[in-house]
């Protein structure tokens, strides 16, 4: 189940485990999603934004269509800052950095993205590294643009795959981890009725 971080009358902020779906997919054995079980206990909620199905962490959901409206006018403006922290395979040569590759959908292999500098949309993250181990690093990772996928390709594009990506790392990267090692740690943005600025954090559960 999801866990609750934090709720008033205009927006209800969650965080999603591993393996559950943002929203309904195709197909019957695909309905079963966060936006559904938070419906469960607040009815009115609506989706603003989503995580890939295999990453964890923080999701603000609208509780009316007015607050719907101002978080999803937030995100297209780039307002929210969010901060993810994963475990990429071996060590970048920098203690940070950027990466801007523009990215557009894999057509042949839906539902995997693919960097094109042609055809792509821009996608910009940050990212600095916190700790590093023989064959792994931990690090932070600040996606300036929301593109699908965007924080698993762009590492995949440095070199540095994330551990238990299924979509983008080869084996034994692949499979050295039963979940994808990415988490959604921090999430900030403006309440969309009074405007105050909110800051949010769940702790990285790896």
């Amino acid at each position: 189940m999801p866990e609750y971080v934090f709720s008033d009358t205009h927006i209800v902020v969650v965080s999603k485990p591993a393996g559950l779906l943002s929203v309904p997919g195709r197909g019957e054995d695909k309905q079963d999603c966060l936006w559904r079980r938070v419906q469960q206990h607040f009815p009115t909620a609506r989706i603003v934004h989503r995580l890939d199905q295999a990453t964890s962490g923080l999701l603000i959901l609208a509780l009316d269509a007015t607050s719907h409206r101002n978080l999803s006018q937030q995100f297209q403006q780039r307002i929210p800052r969010k901060r993810y922290q994963a475990i990429i395979s071996g060590s970048p040569e920098q203690e940070s950095g950027r990466v801007e590759l523009a990215l557009r959908c894999d057509w042949d292999n839906r539902p995997l993205q693919m960097v094109d500098p042609v055809q792509g949309k821009p996608a910009l993250t940050e990212w600095e590294c916190l700790e590093r181990e023989a064959d792994r690093s931990r690090v932070l990772l600040y996606p300036i643009t929301g593109r699908s996928h965007q924080l698993r390709v762009h590492m995949q594009a440095m070199g540095h795959p994330i551990i238990g990506d299924r979509f983008y790392a080869p084996e034994p990267q692949r499979s050295a981890s039963s979940r994808l090692l990415l988490h959604a740690e921090h999430l900030a943005l403006k309440h969309p009725d009074n405007g105050t600025w909110l800051e949010f954090e769940t702790p990285c559960p790896f």
